[in-house]
């Protein structure tokens, strides 16, 4: 997208700027590097510069906003549902802010020795019957989506689900908080795994972090 088609009001109010996303690619990297078996380092690296772009594509869409200033809903060059300024930049907003935060899930919650912990084992238990049913449905559900296997839990239920996305911004659940993200884009482990998704997945289970994953459990 061609930010600067948007600027139409290129006074900004400084003390309004929207919110500026922080890259956190060295972070990232180093919660994971040689701590993942045979999700190599490399494909690491160059997966968090595709999580850089996101984070830069956000920040950019959200100065794009900023600069639209107040929008006339009655006029329809800026808002109207086939194509409009509103529409376009928030559209793409999600898939930036998707791309963005299930990245930064996914390195967080990679780097531990795989073992089950905590709440989030009891969670486990009471809702898939075993960790072994957990991992199976996780890994089938990983094999079903064309990108995205989240964990998350329903804040109206209490319960664990393994939810699909087929996109960075595909399949939100409002009310459902994500605790595991992962990413099977083939970017995530064709260099290593080829094809072999299921073998990617099989690793990537070796080499989960569950006190992150405990750690974005809701408190109550």
């Amino acid at each position: 997208m061609a930010i600067d088609h948007y600027a139409i009001d290129s006074t900004i109010n400084e003390n309004h700027m929207a919110h500026k996303y922080e890259n956190k690619q060295a972070a990232l990297l180093a919660k994971v590097k040689g701590k993942t078996g045979k999700i190599s380092d490399k494909t690491h690296e160059e997966h968090l510069k595709l999580y850089t772009g996101y984070v830069n594509k956000s920040n950019a869409l959200l100065e794009a906003v900023e600069k639209l200033g107040t929008p006339d809903p009655a006029d329809p060059v800026v808002a109207n549902q086939i194509s409009s300024k509103i529409r376009d930049i928030k559209v793409d907003l999600t898939f930036a802010l998707g791309g963005l935060k299930n990245h930064e899930l996914y390195f967080n919650i990679l780097g531990g020795d795989g073992k089950i912990s905590g709440k989030f084992a009891e969670l486990v238990d009471r809702d898939f019957g075993s960790f072994e049913s957990y991992k199976k449905d996780l890994k089938a559900t990983g094999i079903a989506a064309r990108g995205w296997a989240w964990t998350g839990i329903d804040h109206e239920t209490g319960k664990l689900f393994n939810y699909i996305g087929d996109a960075q911004n595909t399949y939100p659940i409002w009310g459902v908080t994500p605790v595991l993200g992962l990413d099977v884009y083939e970017h995530a482990y064709y260099a290593d795994f080829f094809t072999a998704r299921a073998g990617y997945i099989d690793e990537f289970l070796q080499f989960v972090d569950y006190s992150a994953v405990n750690a974005l459990l809701p408190k109550s």
